[in-house]
């Protein structure tokens, strides 16, 4: 309806009230009825709103899966029978040299050191674990204990190694203007039919289609997108809502 047909309905029904002696217009038709610019105005501003509340819940759904994925891998790490692994070695004669522990404890370091260097993300829990697993080996080195000194050595350089292989997947791409990286690659799967397209945005084009059930992993997001790669070596852009997190097993 146009502008000028709404103010014709409007001045219609507040002549009908005051022909037919009404004591008090309605409330509503005492408001003047809204310009066709302040309708558009008032439309726009609720679209931007829904956009961003939309962007917020990505970004709190992506938080939380990726806290979901960090927790998976530390809670293995340096818990009761990481410790008690360590004591168990101190008290038996271990078969491990000095030199081997040594040896894979200065390797550990070296790709601390080296993934540091990349700018690798510091905060990022799985290398603040692999740092004081390592100070951990470097404790139980000069106890002599070469055992859970190696033990701990081996823990570090796995979490280093899974920091190692998310940079690597990123070395070949550009980010893009907006863009976030999450601390560490999530498994994800898809909720159903899905299509991946090959930028952020529903104006990009279609690179692949997923099936309910297939796994990809999660790297980095934009808004509400999500930069993910497939078991196949596919990549591409998927919408967070049709997508889910999994364990790593599955």
């Amino acid at each position: 309806m146009t502008m000028i047909n709404r103010t014709r309905v409007w001045t219609l029904v507040t002549a009908v009230c005051l022909l037919a002696g009404c004591a008090e217009l309605p409330r509503w038709l005492s408001l003047a009825p809204q310009s066709e610019q302040e309708l558009q105005k008032s439309l726009s501003a609720e679209r931007a709103a829904n956009r961003e509340l939309d962007e917020q819940l990505a970004e709190t759904r992506l938080r939380l899966l990726e806290q979901d994925a960090q927790s998976g891998d530390l809670n293995k790490k340096l818990d009761e029978a990481t410790l008690e692994v360590v004591r168990t070695k101190a008290m038996l004669q271990s078969l491990e040299s000095k030199a081997e522990a040594a040896s894979t404890l200065a390797e550990g370091e070296i790709a601390l050191k080296a993934l540091k260097a990349k700018g690798a993300r510091m905060d990022d829990g799985g290398l603040v674990q692999a740092e004081a697993l390592l100070n951990k080996s470097n404790q139980e080195l000069k106890k002599e204990n070469y055992g859970g000194a190696l033990y701990l050595a081996a823990q570090a350089k796995s979490l280093i190694k899974s920091d190692q292989d998310r940079l690597r997947n990123q070395d070949n791409v550009i980010p893009l203007k907006g863009e976030v990286s999450l601390a560490i690659p999530i498994p994800l799967r898809a909720d159903g039919s899905a299509n991946v397209r090959t930028g952020p945005g529903l104006d990009n084009p279609v690179a692949f289609s997923l099936k309910e059930g297939d796994t990809l992993v999660g790297y980095s997001y934009r808004g509400v997108w999500v930069r993910i790669k497939t078991d196949d070596g596919r990549s591409g852009w998927i919408h967070y809502s049709l997508i889910s997190g999994r364990s790593k097993k599955s």
